[in-house]
């Protein structure tokens, strides 16, 4: 019965109708939404809801009976657990709030498709090297919101009267959002030489700094690939092999039965 149920969660189908049953969960959570599709069919939407969450529990119960103290070593394993789990909580009284919460049950797709399941390894990869970007970046906002405070706090304490709110203000300037109309040209007409302040920090920040992280992120991706490209699959391997023993040893109990008949005739 175990290997029967091995062989069957192995397979590509099992696999394709999980990530289908996840497709179809995502959509209706977002109708659900829509006070008017709510009002002409709210209960099957909620109905369908709880059939997805059946679903989802009974496959995590199947994986566990098979894989059992294996199933807690693997990473995103114990991603799928906690995102059912948390699905499980009582979305009433003081616990509503977790309701919205539902739509996490979309993210098993990242456990579920391999191309995205490398684009956030590689990204978990790259946390060590953007951390010392991240420290760098934090270093020139605290350098430029003391510096700006002091330049521009007096006429226009609004953005920049404290160093909280210059570097909010500058955190806007960084991502570009209204930062010229909004703020520099404002600052501008007070202080006609800020633009020697706000370009060299745009420069530095928002080209220099940020595309820092891209170079990171796309380098450990890359080094990801590759290590794939080397290395097969191993989980992939596994579970054909899984199926393959499953399979096999169907066909063994079947010979052994029509042996012991014979005999027995």
């Amino acid at each position: 019965m175990r290997e029967r149920l091995a062989g069957l969660i192995a397979s590509r189908g099992w696999e394709t109708a999980i990530t289908a049953i996840i497709v179809l969960n995502a959509a209706t959570l977002g109708l659900e939404t829509s006070e008017a599709v709510m009002g002409r069919v709210g209960p099957l939407l909620l109905a369908l809801d709880r059939i997805v969450l059946m679903v989802f529990v009974v496959e995590i119960g199947v994986r566990l009976y098979v894989h059992r103290l294996r199933f807690f070593r693997d990473a995103w394993s114990l991603f799928d657990f906690a995102i059912v789990a948390i699905a499980l909580v009582p979305a009433s009284g003081p616990f509503q709030v977790l309701r919205a919460l539902r739509i996490l049950r979309v993210l098993r797709l990242v456990s579920m498709v391999p191309s995205l399941r490398r684009v956030v390894v590689g990204l978990i990869a790259a946390l060590p090297g953007m951390g010392s970007i991240v420290a760098l970046l934090g270093l020139v906002f605290y350098i430029s919101a003391v510096m700006a405070t002091e330049l521009f706090g007096p006429a226009f304490p609004e953005w920049f009267g404290t160093l909280g709110r210059s570097a909010y203000t500058l955190f806007q300037v960084m991502t570009l959002e209204s930062w010229s109309m909004g703020i520099a040209r404002p600052v501008m007409e007070v202080v006609p030489y800020a633009f020697v302040f706000f370009v060299p920090f745009i420069l530095l920040t928002a080209f220099v700094v940020l595309n820092l992280f891209i170079g990171v992120v796309v380098s450990a991706m890359q080094e990801t690939v590759a290590e794939e490209v080397e290395a097969p699959d191993v989980a992939e391997e596994s579970h054909a092999i899984v199926a393959a023993l499953a399979e096999l040893k169907v066909e063994v109990e079947e010979l052994r039965r029509t042996v012991e008949r014979q005999r027995a005739a």
